[in-house]
C-alpha cells in the first residue's frame, strides 16, 4: 500500500492527545514515530484510569483507547531528558530524525534543551513542529491549555453551541474533540513543511495553537461577526425551522433525531413530501414554490415535525433510502463506530493489542489510493527502549550504564 511518509522519522516529545494525535496520523501514513516518554512516569495520560465515568482500559488487558488512539503505530523510549546522561541519546535521536514534534511549554523546553534553537543546533535540517494552547509567542505563550479551554471555550464554539437562555454552557460533545482536529492540522502542516524542504532545502518551523484551530473551525461565524461589528445573535434550533423547514432537526417516535440539510427546498420538497407520505403538500398553495415554502416555513415545519414524530428512526431510514435531498440520522458514538460507510472503506480499522486480541480504532480520515491504513497498536511504556538504543549504535554495556544512571528505562 502507498505510505507517503515511509522513510520519515518523527521524534515526538509530547503528552496527552493534542500533539500525540498528530504523530498517530503520521504513523498511519508510514512514518517511523519515536515517542519519548519520561523514564519513570511515562506520558501523563497513561495515569488516567477513568473518563466520562468510563474505565479507559479493561481488566487483564493493556489496550486503552485513550492511549492507543493517539499513539498507535509508534515506538516508545523511556528517556529522562533532565539527566545529563540522556543528552547524547537525545542528540543522536535528533540527528537521525526529520521532524521534532512537541507540546512542552517554554520553560520546560528551555530546561530540557528541546527548544527550537537547541534542536536546530544539533540538526539544522529538522522540521520543528510545536503545538501550543494559545500561541508560540506573545503574552500567553507560556500558558498551558487543553481543548476544553483553548479550542472550545476561547475558539468560539462553546458560545455558539449554547442555546439562548440556557442554564448551562454546552460542553464539548466528545472527549479530545479539539485535540484530534488540532492533531490532524499539525500533521498537515508537517507534511507541507517536508514537501517544501524536499523542493527548497529549507527546514521550516511549524506552529499550531488550539485556539487558532478553534478560530479556524468557527471561521464563517467569526468572519460574519467581524463584518457585523459584534457577536452574532443566538439561533434557537426550533426557530431556525421558520426560515427553511428542510434545514432543521426533527425528533422521531423513538426519541431519535433526523437532521435535514436541503439548502434548495424548492427542488427537494416534492420528493420529500412524497417520502413522508404527504404528497399533497407539494401542491398546497402555501408550499407549491420555493418562495412560498420559505414564506410559510413555520407552518411547513410544524406539519413535518408532527409527521416525523409518527414513525421510528429505522422506519424513516427505510422511507428516505435513495432520496435525493440531503439528510442524516443523528448517530451516537457506538453507531459511528459501526457506520457502514466508514466500515466499508476501513476507516474503522482492526488493530491487534499486546495480548493478541483484535480491537477496533478510528483511523485518520485521509486515505491514499483508496486503501485503508493498516494500524498497529500503541506502544507499551518504554517498550522499544533497547531496540532504539541499539539502532543508535549503543553497546549492551553502554545501555546498562544509562539504565544504572536512571537516564533510560
Amino acid at each position: 500500500m502507498f505510505r507517503p511518509m515511509e522513510g520519515v522519522r518523527v521524534l515526538e516529545v509530547a503528552q496527552f492527545t493534542y500533539v500525540p494525535s498528530a504523530g498517530a496520523v503520521l504513523a498511519d501514513w508510514g512514518a517511523d514515530v519515536i515517542k519519548v516518554e519520561h523514564a519513570e512516569r511515562g506520558d501523563a495520560q497513561r495515569g488516567i484510569v477513568k473518563v466520562f465515568s468510563q474505565n479507559v482500559g479493561g481488566e487483564g488487558t493493556t489496550f486503552s483507547p485513550m492511549m492507543d488512539g493517539p499513539n498507535r503505530g509508534k515506538r516508545s523510549i523511556g528517556l529522562a531528558l533532565e539527566k545529563p546522561e540522556a543528552t547524547p541519546v537525545l542528540h543522536e535521536l535528533i540527528r537521525s530524525s526529520d521532524v521534532f514534534l512537541t507540546n512542552f511549554l517554554p520553560g520546560a523546553r528551555t530546561k530540557l534543551g528541546i527548544d527550537v534553537d537547541d534542536v536546530r543546533a544539533v540538526n539544522p535540517d529538522i522540521i520543528y513542529a510545536l503545538g501550543t494552547g494559545f500561541a508560540h509567542s506573545g503574552p500567553e505563550a507560556g500558558k498551558g491549555g487543553y481543548d476544553a479551554t483553548a479550542y472550545w471555550a476561547r475558539g468560539g464554539s462553546a458560545d455558539s453551541a449554547t442555546p439562548p437562555g440556557a442554564e448551562f454552557l454546552t460542553q464539548q460533545p466528545v472527549g479530545a474533540y479539539g485535540d484530534n482536529i488540532g492533531g490532524m492540522t499539525i500533521a498537515g502542516g508537517i507534511a507541507a513543511a517536508l514537501f517544501a524542504r524536499a523542493r527548497t532545502g529549507v527546514a521550516a518551523t511549524v506552529d499550531i495553537s488550539l485556539v487558532g484551530v478553534g478560530a479556524w473551525a468557527a471561521q464563517m461565524n467569526v468572519n460574519l461577526a467581524l463584518m457585523a461589528g459584534g457577536p452574532l445573535p443566538k439561533v434557537d434550533p426550533v426557530a431556525a425551522r421558520a426560515s427553511n423547514p428542510l434545514t432543521a432537526v426533527y425528533r422521531t417516535a423513538d426519541d431519535r433525531w433526523l437532521s435535514l440539510s436541503m439548502l434548495q427546498p424548492g427542488r427537494y420538497f416534492p420528493e420529500f413530501a412524497e417520502r413522508i407520505g404527504r404528497p399533497e403538500l407539494a401542491a398546497d398553495e402555501r408550499f407549491d414554490s420555493a418562495e412560498k415554502l420559505m414564506a410559510n416555513a413555520a407552518e411547513a415545519a410544524a406539519i413535518i415535525a408532527e409527521v416525523i414524530e409518527g414513525r421510528t428512526k429505522d422506519e424513516w431510514v427505510a422511507a428516505f433510502d435513495g432520496m435525493r435531498g440531503q439528510w442524516a440520522v443523528v448517530q451516537n458514538t457506538f453507531e459511528v463506530g459501526n457506520d457502514p460507510s466508514l466500515r466499508t472503506i476501513g476507516q474503522i480499522a482492526d488493530v491487534v493489542d499486546a495480548e493478541g486480541v483484535t480491537r477496533r480504532l478510528v483511523a485518520s480520515p485521509v486515505q491514499f489510493d483508496r486503501e485503508a491504513p493498516r494500524l498497529t497498536r500503541g506502544p507499551l511504556f518504554a517498550e522499544h527502549t533497547d531496540e532504539i538504543l541499539r539502532e543508535l549504535g549503543l553497546s549492551d554495556e553502554e545501555l546498562l550504564e544509562l539504565k544504572i544512571a536512571g537516564a533510560v528505562t
